[in-house]
């Protein structure tokens, strides 16, 4: 699969690619988190695969006032904040202007972790084995600062699931983790995490709500 485009289906069958790869992990005590929207789908087909349990992990870019698509670090469940402070200093960003950043972005992810959660509480981390998933590894931004999270709550073992990403994206987390499964890398100046498949749309947020509701 290496350097192709469209080897997967949807994200569901993705999921499936993942889930024979991580076989080991079969019936055990390991709990998968997604990353939502778009890793939900994912990681429920890998969970209902290896009868694992399976949670989210929120985590929302800290965007740019003047271009929402484009971030310049990143805020997880737990509080944790990730800055790209070379870009910050390339942009000329102030500081009041990054603290009025993840200040936002923190309200937001504890809105959505309202919104997909309710009052479920995250199981405690500590020691336990996490497969980690999305639909997919672009710059690395927003897993890199799930991955920091996860070892803030000692978590036991991190270990990433993703069906695609950028070889450079995919060497950068790898060496942050234990273990990484991902069966499709590719290289190359221009990459787009929706090329791997050959179905592809937005996830939105009722979605993840409807999966995580069949296994809670």
């Amino acid at each position: 699969m290496r350097n192709r485009g469209r080897v997967f289906r949807d994200r569901t069958q993705a999921g499936a690619v993942l889930a024979n790869m991580l076989g080991e992990y079969r019936g055990t005590d390991t709990l998968v988190l997604a990353i939502p929207a778009g890793g939900a789908p994912v990681a429920a087909e890998i969970a209902k695969q290896l009868g694992l349990a399976l949670d989210l992990a929120v985590v929302s870019k800290i965007t740019l006032p003047w271009n929402t698509e484009s971030g310049y670090g990143a805020v997880a469940f737990d509080g944790t904040v990730r800055l790209n402070r070379d870009l910050i200093a390339a942009l000329g960003l102030q500081p009041t202007l990054v603290q009025e950043g993840i200040a936002k972005t923190k309200e937001k992810v504890a809105r959505r972790v309202k919104q997909l959660c309710g009052d479920r509480r995250l199981p405690d981390l500590a020691r336990r084995a996490v497969i980690l998933v999305d639909d997919g590894l672009a710059s690395g931004f927003t897993m890199h600062t799930a991955v920091d999270a996860l070892h803030h709550c000692a978590a036991g073992k991190v270990i990433v699931a993703v069906p695609t990403g950028h070889a450079e994206a995919v060497a950068r987390i790898a060496v942050t983790i234990d273990s990484l499964y991902c069966p499709n890398i590719r290289q190359g100046l221009s990459f787009a995490v929706a090329d791997a498949y050959e179905y592809w749309t937005d996830v939105e947020e009722s979605a993840v709500t409807e999966i995580m509701r069949h296994f809670h």
